[in-house]
């Protein structure tokens, strides 16, 4: 392992349970234990649990936090009450996403932004900036939480046996704080999910739990090729600092009728010409596995695009991907060609939701 990479406070436990560890967004991360195929299908059908204290924390408090919030974030914290969540972007001027992230309301000026590992330090510095004509506090809390995630069909009932709670009193994107940790129900896997935010003490406690009562453990493949097939984006993939929430197809959660936030005026023009790229679905005929970053043609040979995330599916074993085309190629139906090393293979534009998402509403 490279020195300079960080650690998770769950890293010699992924190392006693023999995982496959691999650098991902500056830490030494499990990609695998038993296999990607098996942690996968048992997110579909029972349930599985994943080290996601990669991720960044970072609490805005004071006097114009409501405000502030909005003014970074597309969505709108205005209406929202205590313990819900809001899923957003923070944008730079020209509207392509500094980050994909997650709001939690605390309390009245009191707001959680969970943010992605790779991107802590530029996230960083972007909202302290952006807060210096503003009465908030930024305190950047990344280093104090771990976060566990559980998930599968199994979930809810898990979390109840293992933490001694009524999980079903939570509904889809809330929380509660329970002493000094955070309960929430998002997901990023298609399935019904639930993470818990604590210490690094308690994270291991209830880690140990979780494995000790059969529940799969899980690394970051399996994470990857679960959220692809309900069309959820990953930043560096299908989201970027040159891509927009509207090339994306994200705009719910792009609120323009807001008054201001950063990249709303760039949006707005964007969406009146219409955008000129999309991400779409794409199925790839014969044996290739479309890539990231491999080319997508039009029927005449001609280069329209890039893969974003491209897999042999697991759950529904096809060739498919999501792919940044020309937007007058994104046509549901559409015959494509994707370059596969030096052969090409027929492709068409699909839905990029693959696999029908199983969450609890």
């Amino acid at each position: 392992m490279t020195t300079d990479l960080k650690t998770t406070c769950l890293h010699d436990l992924h190392v006693g349970l023999g995982a496959l560890m691999s650098p991902f967004g500056g830490f030494d991360m499990p990609i695998q234990y038993s296999g990607i195929e098996q942690e996968h299908m048992a997110v579909r059908h029972k349930c599985g649990v994943f080290d996601v204290s990669h991720m960044g924390e970072v609490v805005v408090t004071g006097n114009d936090a409501q405000r502030f919030v909005n003014h970074i974030f597309t969505n709108d914290v205005t209406a929202m009450p205590d313990g819900k969540i809001l899923y957003g972007m923070m944008l730079n001027p020209e509207g392509g996403v500094v980050d994909d992230l997650l709001v939690y309301k605390r309390a009245d000026n009191d707001y959680l932004l969970v943010i992605n590992a790779s991107n802590i330090d530029k996230d960083v510095q972007w909202i302290e900036r952006h807060a210096e004509n503003f009465d908030v506090d930024i305190d950047n809390q990344s280093d104090r939480w771990g976060e566990l995630a559980v998930q599968g069909p199994d979930a809810e009932k898990t979390m109840s046996d293992i933490l001694g709670i009524d999980a079903a009193d939570l509904s889809f994107y809330t929380f509660k704080t329970i002493g000094d940790m955070i309960v929430s129900r998002t997901g990023y896997t298609g399935e019904d999910g639930f993470e818990i935010y604590a210490s690094a003490d308690v994270i291991r406690d209830y880690w140990n739990r979780l494995i000790d009562a059969g529940v799969q453990p899980c690394g970051l493949g399996c994470r990857d090729t679960l959220r692809f097939e309900t069309g959820l984006p990953l930043y560096g993939d299908e989201l970027a600092d040159d891509i927009t929430p509207l090339e994306a197809g994200l705009g719910i959660f792009v609120k323009l009728d807001k008054p201001e936030f950063i990249g709303r005026e760039a949006l707005i023009s964007q969406k009146a010409e219409g955008p000129a790229r999309k991400i779409v679905g794409i199925e790839v005929e014969g044996q290739a596995i479309p890539r990231h970053g491999y080319e997508v043609l039009d029927a005449d040979g001609n280069t329209i695009g890039s893969v974003t995330t491209g897999y042999h599916s697991i759950s529904l074993d096809r060739n498919i991907a999501m792919a940044l085309i020309a937007a007058d190629h994104a046509a549901l139906g559409t015959r494509l060609q994707v370059k596969v090393r030096r052969k090409v293979f027929p492709a068409t534009v699909i839905k990029k939701r693959f696999y029908t998402p199983n969450y609890k509403k």
